[in-house]
């Protein structure tokens, strides 16, 4: 007899830092304290423990629904292909129990709140803190996946028409350009005296630690910019309050409420043949064989 109607399963990336998983299993911690009614579990798609297949069976058995949850920002392979095709398996061996698939955490209003006020912050911390002569480079992690990549361009863009700097770039740690590098040197030619640097991640882990030693280099390689560079954000009050928008959104089955990847007939052929698995606006899906 399950104890619980409903349990809520917060999937990580995971870390092959230790720190990353501890934070992740803190927030976990707070949330189960914001909401004690609640049944919430957490696995990890890769580098930490339980993993996600484990998680998903360990929910299933002791309740009769599993809303499934990314806690990831942006939706790349991780989100559209993996989570959906453990779901699957789950289903298999659970076939009791109910999978719901919630989206990631999204660009979205909430999250531009976080990185305005992170950028106030560090701005704060500046000799002069004039958005005129203050570059503003969104870091993140970079993916193949090209709509993940252009929800990073959409937050870069609203937090400069929500602001006052004219000059907010986009970089990243990894797999896609530019890299921050890059972006400094092309500030520092056109004459910016400041920059900062807003780091789009959630929690710690080697590239937050890697950004940390990039900063300090930059500093010594151009001592004529003053730099401020911020921290990851998923202790923020927005992303406790996300989450429980996506239960409510589940638990309602309001519309747009499940991720469309899980079940998607086109997500196994794109996985097959190495392409991007991608739900913009019309669901199309241009570079798919045509099915019978």
């Amino acid at each position: 007899m399950t104890s619980h109607p409903d349990c809520i399963l917060l999937v990580g990336h995971g870390s092959r830092e230790e720190s990353g998983n501890a934070e992740i299993r803190e927030f976990v911690a707070q949330w189960r304290a914001r909401q004690p009614g609640w049944r919430i579990e957490v696995c990890f798609i890769e580098f930490a423990s339980p993993s996600l297949h484990d998680g998903l069976i360990a929910a299933a058995r002791e309740s009769r629904r599993v809303l499934v949850l990314p806690l990831i920002l942006n939706a790349a392979g991780h989100v559209k292909m993996e989570i959906p095709e453990a779901i699957e398996h789950a289903r298999a061996h659970c076939p009791g129990t109910e999978f719901l698939y919630g989206p990631h955490l999204t660009a979205c209003d909430p999250i531009l709140a976080i990185l305005k006020r992170r950028l106030r912050k560090a701005m704060s911390t500046l000799d002069m803190p004039d958005p005129t002569t203050t570059g503003v480079i969104l870091l993140g992690r970079g993916s193949s996946d090209r709509a993940a990549n252009g929800d990073m361009a959409k937050m870069a863009r609203w937090l400069q028409e929500e602001g006052e700097h004219e000059l907010v770039e986009l970089a990243f740690t990894g797999i896609t350009f530019p890299r921050l590098e890059r972006v400094v040197q092309r500030q520092a030619l056109i004459g910016m005296r400041q920059i900062v640097v807003l780091p789009y991640y959630l929690y710690t882990g080697t590239l937050m630690q890697r950004i940390a030693r990039q900063v300090e280099h930059l500093r010594a390689q151009y001592p004529q910019i003053r730099f401020a560079a911020s921290t990851h954000f998923g202790f923020e009050k927005e992303i406790f309050e996300l989450l429980e928008q996506r239960v409510a959104d589940l638990r309602a089955g309001t519309p747009e409420s499940r991720l469309p990847c899980d079940g998607c007939r086109f997500r196994e052929i794109a996985h097959d043949l190495g392409h991007g698995h991608s739900h913009e606006h019309t669901h199309a899906h241009p570079h798919a064989p045509a099915l019978a």
